[in-house]
C-alpha cells in the first residue's frame, strides 16, 4: 500500500474523506443563511456548521500536528508579531502539536514568547528587499523549500499567514484539510464582475473568470499541496519577472489562478481573516482573526 510523505496511506484518506462527507451532510443543516458548500462540494467552514470536538477528536486520533509560516521582515517584525504569536499560542489550532516558523531578515528581534505544551518556534533568516511587493512575491519559494527540507519531516499540515493579523477566537482543526483557501472579506459578498482577478493577458496570473476571490493572508493544507501550490505560483511569478510583468496583487493573483485550476478541498469563511473595518454583518458570527490597523506610510516606504 502506497504511502505519503508523512506515513498518511491512501486507505487513511479514503477514511477521512468518508468521514468529511458524513460531517458535511450532518453539519450543512445547522445555517441556511450562508453558502456552506461550493459547486465542487467542498465545505466552506462557518460557526455553526461544525463541530468543534468532533474535529479536535479527529485530529488528535490522526496524530495531525500544524506547521504555521509567518514572515516579518522590516519594519513588519517590530509593529506586528508579538500580537501576531502570543494571540496564536490564546486560539490557533490549540491541543494539537503547532510549530511556528518565524522567518525574518532581523532574527535578533524576535521577542520571547512563552509557548504551551507541544508548540515549539523556529526563526529562520530571509533576504530583505526594498520593495514590499518583493517580500510578498518572494515568499512563495521560501515557503516550498522550507517545506520540502524541513516541515514535511514534522508536521502533517501547514498554515501561511501574514503577521499583520490577531487571533481573537478559535482558529481550529476544523480549518485542516489537504488544500485550503480563505474567502476574502472585502469580497465574498460582491458580485463576480467585481473581483479583482488579473485581466492582463501577458501575465500568468491572467484570469477571465473564477469561483470566488481568495484571500493570500491565510491558506494552507498538507504539506504536499502546499508546496505544490507554492511552487506553481513562484514559477508563475518568475515567467512575469523574465516579460517585464507584474501582477496585479502579486502573490495573490497567482494563488488565485492556482485555486481557479487546482479547487481547494475546504474553504474557509471570512470569519477566519475578518476585517473590523467593514464593521458588523449577520453572518459574521464569530471573527476568528483580525486584520490589524495598517499605517503603510510607515510599514511601507515605497507604497
Amino acid at each position: 500500500m502506497s504511502e505519503t510523505n508523512s506515513g498518511e496511506t491512501r486507505s487513511d484518506r479514503t477514511e477521512e474523506a468518508r468521514k468529511e462527507g458524513a460531517r458535511k451532510d450532518m453539519e450543512s443543516m445547522y445555517r441556511t443563511d450562508v453558502q456552506t458548500h461550493t459547486s465542487w462540494g467542498a465545505p466552506i467552514m462557518w460557526d455553526g456548521i461544525f463541530q468543534a470536538d468532533l474535529y479536535d477528536q479527529t485530529h488528535r486520533t490522526n496524530r495531525s500536528s500544524v506547521a504555521l509560516t509567518v514572515f516579518a521582515v522590516g519594519r513588519y517584525l517590530d509593529a506586528y508579531l508579538g500580537a501576531f504569536l502570543n494571540s496564536s499560542e490564546r486560539h490557533f489550532m490549540v491541543g494539537l502539536p503547532v510549530r511556528y516558523y518565524i522567518f525574518t531578515d532581523l532574527p535578533e528581534k524576535v521577542p520571547d514568547l512563552q509557548l504551551g505544551p507541544q508548540r515549539s518556534l523556529e526563526i529562520i533568516r530571509v533576504e530583505g528587499h526594498s520593495r514590499w511587493q518583493d517580500i510578498s512575491m518572494a515568499r512563495m519559494k521560501t515557503i516550498a523549500d522550507t517545506i520540502e527540507s524541513v516541515i514535511r519531516h514534522s508536521s502533517t499540515h501547514v498554515f501561511c499567514m501574514d503577521v499583520d493579523q490577531v487571533f481573537t477566537a478559535r482558529f481550529g482543526s476544523e480549518a485542516l484539510g489537504d488544500l485550503v483557501a480563505l474567502l476574502h472579506a472585502w469580497y465574498y459578498n460582491l458580485p463576480k464582475v467585481l473581483y479583482t482577478y488579473d485581466h492582463n493577458p501577458q501575465s500568468s496570473a491572467f484570469m477571465v473568470t473564477g469561483d470566488f476571490y481568495y484571500h493570500a493572508a491565510v491558506f494552507g493544507g498538507s504539506c504536499a499541496s502546499v508546496k505544490a501550490l507554492a511552487e506553481v505560483c513562484y514559477q508563475g511569478i518568475l515567467r512575469d519577472m523574465e516579460n517585464g510583468v507584474e501582477a496585479l496583487w502579486h502573490d495573490e493573483s497567482h494563488l488565485n489562478k492556482y485555486f481557479w485550476l487546482h479547487r481547494p478541498s475546504k474553504v474557509l469563511s471570512p470569519e477566519y481573516c475578518w476585517d473590523p473595518f467593514i464593521g458588523q454583518k449577520s453572518d459574521i458570527r464569530v471573527a476568528r482573526l483580525l486584520w490589524a490597523p495598517k499605517n503603510y506610510k510607515e510599514l511601507r516606504p515605497n507604497v
